[in-house]
């Protein structure tokens, strides 16, 4: 039954490794981003996801501050996003604001450069590991993901398992969270 399990598994992962595109460039445009991007459909068909990672990588030179660039860039995934029919996951780096406070979760005004971002995302979402920034949390291997913003339903927060080994996020087990490593990922 394991070999069987493991040869699908095997099978998923060359038939994702034919579809899955990374394109590592440096110094993408929001033209050169969309340009490229108009290349592989023509190779490859239309994207079932576009990810961008992350934002605050991509440059629009043409703007006269980081904030109304941020802006240009948000809008310009958005458009892609409807050109090509597909959702685009762009991940964003946060500002320091959320290291000041008392309670470390994020929110939606932490979105690093602008409010252009949370205006043109249909759905936010944040991680917090509270182990991150108390160590001796009672609650080690759990981390939340808060939806700060969804277009078209309720947002709030969901409790996951978290493996540092594996970068692994799984279904939240009550009682189930002490998964007998430290963050660092040492076995105790």
């Amino acid at each position: 039954e394991e070999w069987a399990r493991l040869s699908l598994a095997m099978k998923e992962i060359i038939e994702w490794n034919n579809r899955l595109i990374i394109d590592d460039t440096s110094y993408q445009t929001p033209a050169t981003l969309r340009a490229r991007t108009r290349r592989y459909v023509r190779k490859y068909g239309n994207p079932a996801l576009i990810m961008v990672d992350y934002l605050q990588l991509i440059r629009s030179p043409e703007q006269e501050n980081r904030t109304q660039e941020i802006a240009e860039i948000s809008r310009s995934l958005k458009a892609m996003g409807k050109e090509f029919g597909c959702p685009v996951l762009a991940l964003s780096q946060l500002n320091r604001q959320v290291e000041q406070r008392a309670d470390k979760r994020p929110n939606n005004g932490d979105l690093r450069d602008s409010g252009a971002l949370e205006q043109d995302a249909d759905l936010i979402m944040f991680i917090y590991r509270d182990e991150v920034y108390n160590p001796g949390t009672m609650t080690p291997g759990v981390a939340e993901i808060i939806i700060g913003k969804q277009r078209q339903g309720p947002t709030g927060t969901v409790k996951v398992q978290f493996d540092g080994r594996y970068t692994l996020f799984s279904e939240y087990q009550e009682g189930g969270y002490d998964l007998g490593y430290h963050r660092t990922g040492g076995r105790v």
